[in-house]
This record gives C-alpha cells, sequence and structure tokens, in this order.
C-alpha cells in the first residue's frame, strides 16, 4: 500500500521522518519513522484518524515545519538543511499548496491572486497575467477573474486557490483538506477538476482527506497509523 504502482521514477522520497510534540502529559510522538515515496505524476491521498499526524507530514514534506529525525529528498534533492532563504525559494519554486481555507488576499481579484506566486518569484505582471488568466480558463472560471474572493462561492474560490497553487509550476501539490469546507457535489467538481490540472501541468499530488470517495478516486491511498505508513 506504500509502494508506488507503475514504473515512473520516485519525485518524492520520505525515510525515518521522526517528529515528537511536548505535552504537559509528557512528549507525544506523532511520526514514528514515516517511509514513503510518491511517482512522478501520481496523486496519493493520505488518510487516518484525526489526530494521527497527517496535517504534521503535509507540513513537514512542504518545509513548514522541521522534523526530528529523517530524511526527505524532492526530485533527488534534500529538503532539510536548507538556509531559509535558500528553502522559501524551494517552496516557491517546487511545491503548490492547497488549504482547507482558500486564504485568497480579500482586496486582490482572482486573477491577482494567482499571479502573486509568479510576482513574488520576480517574473513581469504581463507574463503572470498570462499564466493567471490560462489557468483560471482551465479551472472553468474565465468570468470570474475580476471578482474578489467575497464575490465567489466557496467551490470558485477554492478554485482559484487551486490555481495558485499551480501557477508556478511546481513539481509537488501538497493539498490539506482542500475540499473539508464544501459540500459533497462541489467537493467533488473541486476534486476532479484539480487532479485534472495537475495531469496537465505533470505535478504530483498528495492530499490529505477524511472522504472515502475522494480517497478511492486517487491514484494510491496511504493510511497513516500510529505514526507509520501502515501497509
Amino acid at each position: 500500500m506504500s509502494e508506488p504502482s507503475g514504473a515512473s521514477a520516485a519525485l518524492l522520497q520520505v525515510s525515518g521522518l521522526k517528529k515528537t510534540f511536548a505535552s504537559p502529559g509528557g512528549d507525544i510522538r506523532v511520526l514514528d519513522g514515516v517511509d514513503m515515496q510518491v511517482a512522478e505524476r501520481e496523486f496519493v491521498a493520505i488518510v487516518g484518524q484525526s489526530g494521527s499526524g497527517k496535517s504534521t507530514l503535509l507540513h513537514i514534506l512542504g518545509t513548514l515545519e522541521s522534523a526530528d529525525e529523517g530524511e526527505v529528498r524532492l526530485d533527488g534533492e534534500s529538503m532539510f538543511g536548507l538556509s531559509p532563504a535558500d528553502m522559501a525559494a524551494l517552496r516557491n519554486r517546487s511545491i503548490g499548496f492547497v488549504y482547507q481555507a482558500h486564504h485568497l488576499i480579500p482586496e486582490l481579484s482572482a486573477l491577482e491572486n494567482v499571479m502573486m506566486p509568479l510576482l513574488v518569484r520576480g517574473e513581469s505582471r504581463e507574463n503572470a497575467a498570462e499564466r493567471a488568466v490560462n489557468l483560471l480558463g482551465r479551472m472553468g472560471l474565465s468570468d470570474r477573474t475580476s471578482h474578489r474572493p467575497g464575490k465567489l462561492s466557496g467551490g470558485e474560490a477554492q478554485r482559484v486557490a487551486v490555481a495558485r497553487s499551480l501557477v508556478g509550476k511546481p513539481r509537488l501539490l501538497l493539498a490539506d483538506e482542500p475540499t473539508g469546507n464544501l459540500d459533497e457535489r462541489t467537493a467533488e467538481d473541486v476534486f476532479l477538476a484539480m487532479r485534472q490540472l495537475c495531469r496537465e501541468e505533470y505535478a504530483s499530488a498528495i492530499m490529505v482527506t477524511h472522504s472515502r470517495i475522494l480517497a478511492d478516486a486517487c491514484d494510491r491511498q496511504l493510511l497513516l497509523h500510529d505514526g507509520i505508513i501502515a501497509s
């Protein structure tokens, strides 16, 4: 269950990942030696009970949180031990994020929100706008580019967030309950649009979800249980 299917090369390699949190009642080992691989262009679901460490694992894979032990390699490059500047550059260049809440900037239009990662990277407004318009169109939002988040439905806002996460052509998309705030039909529509865009953009994806329906629609499922990926 923890090995990728097919002959595609491994994009992400995780070995011996451990993470402990201190608490008044004693240390809590959340991750206890996670080993996993994700192949190029693979869409993987991580499932498990609430509190099992799924979001912690995703944060570590995205370099937003540190691990106590272990190694993570993306495209053969170690993601640990980098300077803060290099780590930020790695995130901007190679990793996209989608969360349960869309985290769009309310003062900006949908188009401007999607452009933002490219502008941070230093690309011209013209190139950023062209790329953002393209992605929003492919997400079915051509008529919503000038709308601010407050004028979008929940599903539309999350589609904008997905477009923003992939605008920089990352190799890996990390999605933490990306449809958790949506009704079942809208959640399925957003998921299918996200998966299709990942395929078209040649991005691998790891999605944390409690939805059995969405997990079953992924290429593969990983069960996080007792701090490890259980098979």
